[in-house]
């Protein structure tokens, strides 16, 4: 396999890039889709104190769940931690912040961001103490709404089916969810990847994500969430 673009590296050079207090952006849904072998890497090497920013809390043992259960994070910001009782508990026990935001709302902060967008309008969950709290608001044509302020991070990180050695993407079936907004939204965006092939060797038409947002990619040791397939 070349490397022309030296985007191609191994997980512990990419571990190097995390430290304690880290603000990182994951792909996935309920676990489906986020980088495990990244993942795996962070818990061993003990980084702390992390801002997560995505979809869900994933499970207790599956997805960026296993950094929250074993109390790395001290904020999440996603759409619900519903499937991590982990997650539940640290924050009622006041050990861990989480910033809920609706889920349409929470991936369309991150195109924002993705796109250079720094805020947009939204009425939903202008009623909610949870959603409105603290946040600004604009009346238009007699309507009020919230300003919602993008989302961005200095490091994403995603997982793909397929990418070449430019770090375009293909996803796999459901696992594609947020992932390619996720690629979009980081200063430094980490491909997690199954199977890396020549440029030249994906169709076009399947490419989703272009290398463009992609920085670097690591091969994947395995996913440990295909039983929800099964």
């Amino acid at each position: 396999m070349q490397n022309r673009y030296r985007k191609i590296t191994d997980i512990e050079t990419i571990l190097e890039m995390f430290e304690d207090g880290s603000t990182i952006m994951f792909g996935g849904f309920g676990g489906v889709g986020s980088p495990p072998t990244i993942i795996d890497g962070l818990v061993r090497k003990g980084i702390k104190d992390l801002t997560l920013i995505g979809n869900d809390t994933g499970f207790p043992h599956i997805g960026i769940g296993r950094l929250i259960a074993e109390g790395r994070a001290k904020k999440v910001i996603a759409s619900h931690i519903g499937s991590n009782p982990v997650a539940g508990k640290l924050m009622t026990d006041g050990k861990l912040e989480v910033e809920f935001s609706p889920q349409g709302t929470l991936v369309e902060r991150i195109r924002a961001g993705g796109v250079g967008i720094p805020a947009f309008l939204s009425d939903i969950g202008i009623d909610s103490e949870f959603v409105s709290r603290d946040k600004p608001t604009v009346t238009i044509d007699g309507k009020v709404f919230l300003i919602e302020k993008s989302l961005t991070a200095p490091i994403s990180i995603v997982y793909a089916k397929m990418a070449d050695e430019y770090g375009n993407l293909i996803y796999d079936k459901s696992a594609r969810n947020t992932n390619p907004l996720v690629a979009m939204a980081g200063d430094i965006t980490i491909a997690e990847v199954e199977e890396i092939v020549e440029s030249g060797e994906l169709n076009p038409d399947e490419i989703v994500t272009s290398g463009v947002f992609v920085n670097y990619i690591v091969p994947s040791k395995g996913v440990n969430w295909k039983w929800v397939w099964e």
